[in-house]
């Protein structure tokens, strides 16, 4: 069994977090604890969908059916990442204005989705792991 398959979207999971934690970090010149979550650069979920298409590409070949499920779930990630997610982000800005006098609203998480450049990093994050996993595991 090729173990690479699993601990690749792990990886890619872990490096872009890592790098967003620091990039975060560094933007707030203190250490980013309350950024962590939906949002930023790079994308996670564009990198774990990334490094597994790119990791498929890379042991299988673009002709594998694989990589076309692969590609296709990408996709669809990568899409609501920049659409819908996008938009709850929004709606939950103007909600929050809204209810800025009612003590008893809870704050909603205004940074949802992810800009292009957010998502592009992600996909470049994810192939990366995928060509270093590659390359350690043959």
């Amino acid at each position: 069994m090729d173990l690479s398959y699993a601990l690749t979207p792990f990886l890619a999971w872990l490096v872009a977090g890592i790098l967003k934690f620091t990039i975060n970090s560094i933007k707030a010149k203190q250490l980013a604890f309350g950024l962590i979550g939906y949002g930023g650069l790079p994308s996670n979920h564009s990198a774990i969908v990334s490094s597994m298409a790119a990791l498929i590409a890379f042991k299988e070949g673009i002709a594998h059916p694989a990589f076309g499920v692969a590609v296709a779930l990408a996709f669809i990630v990568m899409l609501d990442a920049n659409s819908l997610r996008r938009q709850v982000g929004k709606h939950a800005v103007a909600i929050n204005r809204l209810a800025a006098s009612d003590a008893d609203h809870p704050t909603l998480r205004e940074r949802m989705g992810h800009s292009k450049i957010e998502i592009g990093a992600g996909i470049v994050t994810g192939i990366a792991v995928a060509f270093v996993v590659k390359a350690i595991t043959g």
